[in-house]
């Protein structure tokens, strides 16, 4: 075991992608207190998003997001208010005509917090006793391509763009006809970082032997802190995506900034528009396509401050036309909230 840690305390140390967020973001910090100072209101990315509570960057509600998208988009969703009950879990699905496996996720929460895919009434029970917060009740779609596209459009353009795309591999390993799935966690350095998680969810399943070329997706949530490889998704970029995706923006009112984390079937579908939207982010996005293994760090940072000088001028563009910035106060408050959540999602 303490082998395994050492080995997973590389691996972790010469990738950046594992670093703590709070680490990686110290520049970016100082960047957004520099921007808040030209702009004279610290929390200036309230204004970037009108129809979403504080932009979208500080204690944000996912649902109250998802109900400003056109329905067609949209996997069916639930809110359950808390204290939540397995039977009014279980009425809600039969009433919105769903059936296991569904999502759970809270509708505060960041960084893949507490979502999980539900499987049966087991699981469903199991989640409601430790989860005590509002859940989103969510369809759980079984579309083979997951997508991050980062989207935006100044308020003033007729058209937007589409400035990364990061494409998600779920964690999973290919059987080689001799290994069992814990040797072939343990051959695989972003698997093998998942081992405790991935031996308390499998259990005695690990000692399955795969056949050749078998796969096996051993974490179905599309989460960088899951074990999801984020991939370069950029050279999908070209004028029939774009359009498609200022398509939908355009129905959203009050939206400018954010990203669609989205499944569909496959790279065509996406370019098209035929897609489902699991979530909408808003200034909290990241270009997630900075998370590729091996992306320089230096071109990270220079699409991290590319973007937020992108939200700033949306932001400022946003506040001449009357929308007003969160006030000090209230942001530091909202602020220690996300705080919070994005320490649950480490």
């Amino acid at each position: 075991m303490a082998s395994l840690k050492l080995r997973n305390f590389w691996t972790k140390l010469t990738a950046w992608e594992y670093w703590p967020w709070y680490i990686v973001y110290i520049p970016v910090f100082a960047y957004w207190l520099y921007l808040g100072l030209r702009a004279r209101a610290i929390f200036f990315f309230s204004a970037a998003n009108p129809a979403i509570k504080y932009g979208g960057l500080i204690s944000a509600s996912k649902t109250q997001i998802l109900d400003l998208l056109p329905r067609q988009y949209l996997p069916e969703y639930a809110l359950l208010k808390a204290p939540v009950h397995v039977d009014v879990a279980k009425e809600q699905m039969k009433s919105t005509g769903l059936n296991y496996p569904v999502i759970l996720k809270p509708d505060l929460g960041e960084r893949g917090w507490k979502v999980e895919k539900i499987n049966n009434d087991i699981e469903l029970e199991n989640y409601l006793n430790e989860v005590k917060s509002d859940i989103i009740l969510q369809e759980y779609l079984d579309l083979p391509f997951e997508a991050g596209v980062f989207y935006y459009q100044m308020p003033d353009s007729d058209k937007g763009t589409v400035s990364s795309i990061v494409v998600k591999e779920l964690l999973h390993v290919i059987g080689d006809g001799t290994s069992t799935i814990r040797n072939l966690i343990l051959k695989k350095p972003r698997a093998r970082i998942q081992y405790k998680k991935l031996e308390i969810l499998w259990g005695e399943k690990l000692d399955h032997v795969l056949k050749s070329g078998e796969k096996v997706v051993l974490q179905p949530i599309g989460n960088h802190v899951r074990g999801t490889t984020f991939l370069n998704g950029n050279h999908l970029i070209d004028d029939e995506l774009i359009n498609s995706f200022d398509t939908i923006s355009k129905q959203i009112e009050g939206f400018f900034y954010g990203r669609f984390d989205v499944r569909c079937k496959d790279e065509n579908a996406l370019k098209r528009g035929d897609v489902k939207i699991m979530e909408l982010n808003g200034a909290a996005s990241e270009p997630a396509h900075i998370y590729h293994p091996g992306f320089p760090i230096v071109k990270g940072y220079r699409a991290l401050f590319r973007h937020w000088k992108v939200l700033y001028r949306i932001s400022r563009a946003n506040h001449k036309k009357g929308v007003p910035y969160l006030k000090f106060k209230e942001g530091l408050h909202a602020l220690s909230i996300s705080g919070r959540l994005a320490d649950q999602g480490l």
